[in-house]
Formats: structure tokens, C-alpha cells, sequence
């Protein structure tokens, strides 16, 4: 009995600590002209809001190694937990005469998960934030990012507010070009020694966008990474089409290896990717 109850005064004293500093949060945007509009600090445990995202399944993307599934991620303490495991498995779709490489495969080694707010919840402008601790040990490949919610990719648009790989923080945008597939990437990276080494992962950082009619900014620690006027971001296939002037939804993910994630050589498993919360605050 004593056990439970300091259980549950935990998780209290936890609760409301988010909750003061959510609200510390929000005042101090609200000098800048922002509202929060849209929040999950994921305070329940167990199964994610099913009214905010839903799961990518499969082999998604970028010939990564990782097969996504719901088991690999849950709330747990006030935080998001998305696990990455190796486990060998017979892939259920495996075709060796299909022309898709995920497809080709004829075993799952690597899962994980992938969430996101397509078709639930989508934005045009605003500051987009997130607080998360990542892993920085070989092949491990985290991402906080954003698509827009019409057009193909990369027509769609695509904004990684941070991405991890090969020893660097990345912040992206890309656009269209007039070649169907093919992005035009707007880049800046900052190496994790430069951050401080290794250790600088053992702590939450704060990733943060701030998207207006004029520009894009992405921060990490308020510190800038880049930052792009959105009159040179339109899609350069001669429709004028800009994808950063339409809604855009949240992918939150761990990949591993694939086109940039590299091997994972003597990387430990299970392996987490810890995310504390993601807020959308909009100007009023």
C-alpha cells in the first residue's frame, strides 16, 4: 500500500511540474504575441492519444532498416518513449519479385516506431517545439519534422526541425524542383562535439520552429540553425506553388541506418528516443 501511494505522490509531483512549466512556457511566449493552440505533454501512461496521431507501419522510407509497429512506443512518466529493438522476424510482405526494396526483404532485424498528426491535426504558421533527449550512438537516425498536407514529395514541403545522424544535428527544408522526386534542401548542421561531445545528449534539448508568412526559423537550445525567407522556398516546377502556405502536420520517429543513418556498428538495443512534449503555439 505505501508502495502505490508513493507511486501515484510521484507521478503528482511530476504532473505538476510539467504543468508549471508549461505554463512558464506560455507566458513567456505570450510577450512575443503567441498563444499555445495545441499540446501533448504525454502525461497519461500507457497507449498514445489516439485523437492526436497514428502510426506509420512498416517499411516506410529511405531503405532504413527498421520495421514500424505500435508496440515500440508508449507514454511513461510524463514522457514519450519510442524504443528502437533488434529482433529478427519473417517480414509478412515478403515479395522477392516486387519492385519496392522494403518488399525484397525477407526478414525484419530492426523495429521501431513512427507517429504523426496527418489527417488529425495540421498548422499553417506558428512556433513549433519540442523537448527531447535522443541517442547519438552509430546508425540511430531521430526526427522531428513536419510535411505539408497537399502534393507529393517533395512538392508537399518538408521541415525537419531536427534530425540526428552520423554524428551531427541537422535542421532541413526542402521544395519541389521540376524533377518529380527530387528536393531542393536548405541545410545547416552542427556536429554533437561542437555541442559539447557525447555527454550533451545524456540532457533534454529544446528543438524549436518558428514558421511566419515571411520566413523559417529552426533553433535548437534558442540557439539559430537556419533560417530562410519563404519567397525563395517556393517549389521550382514553374507552378509558383509554395508548400510552405498550406498546413502542415508532426512526424515524430526513430530510424535507423538507411540512405543517411549509417551502420549501426556496436550500437546498444533496446534503444530509446525520449520526448517530454510537443506544443504549437500560433500568433493572435
Amino acid at each position: 500500500m505505501k508502495r502505490w501511494r508513493l507511486t501515484i505522490f510521484a507521478a503528482c509531483i511530476v504532473l505538476f511540474a510539467k504543468q508549471a512549466e508549461a505554463q512558464k512556457g506560455a507566458d513567456r511566449y505570450k510577450n512575443e504575441g503567441y498563444e499555445l493552440v495545441w499540446a501533448d505533454e504525454f502525461d497519461q501512461d500507457g497507449k498514445i492519444n489516439p485523437a492526436y496521431w497514428h502510426f506509420e507501419r512498416g517499411f516506410a522510407r529511405n531503405q532504413e532498416l527498421q520495421w514500424y509497429q505500435e508496440d515500440n512506443a508508449w507514454c511513461e512518466n510524463g514522457l514519450l518513449i519510442i524504443e528502437a529493438r533488434a529482433e529478427k522476424r519473417k517480414n509478412p510482405t515478403y515479395d522477392p519479385s516486387s519492385n519496392h526494396w522494403g518488399r525484397k526483404r525477407e526478414y525484419i532485424t530492426h523495429t521501431s516506431s513512427s507517429i504523426n498528426t496527418g489527417g488529425k491535426k495540421s498548422w499553417l504558421y506558428g512556433r513549433f517545439e519540442m523537448r527531447a533527449k535522443i541517442d547519438v550512438s552509430d546508425g540511430l537516425w531521430p526526427a522531428f519534422w513536419t510535411l505539408g498536407v497537399d502534393k507529393e514529395w517533395p512538392s508537399n514541403g518538408e521541415i525537419d526541425i531536427m534530425e540526428y545522424y552520423k554524428g551531427k544535428i541537422l535542421a532541413n527544408i526542402a521544395c519541389g524542383t521540376s524533377t518529380r522526386w527530387n528536393a531542393e534542401w536548405y541545410s545547416k548542421t552542427r556536429s554533437i562535439e561542437a555541442l559539447g561531445g557525447k555527454s550533451w545528449a545524456d540532457d533534454f534539448h529544446i528543438w524549436r520552429m518558428d514558421w511566419t508568412p515571411e520566413y523559417i526559423a529552426l533553433y535548437v537550445d534558442d540557439e539559430l540553425m537556419i533560417k530562410e525567407p519563404l519567397s525563395k522556398l517556393h517549389n521550382k516546377d514553374g507552378s509558383g506553388f509554395n508548400p510552405f502556405q498550406q498546413p502542415h502536420y508532426i512526424l515524430v520517429n526513430l530510424a535507423m541506418g538507411g540512405m543517411n543513418g549509417g551502420q549501426l556498428n556496436d550500437t546498444k538495443f533496446p534503444n530509446r528516443y525520449e520526448v517530454d512534449y510537443v506544443r504549437v503555439y500560433q500568433q493572435r
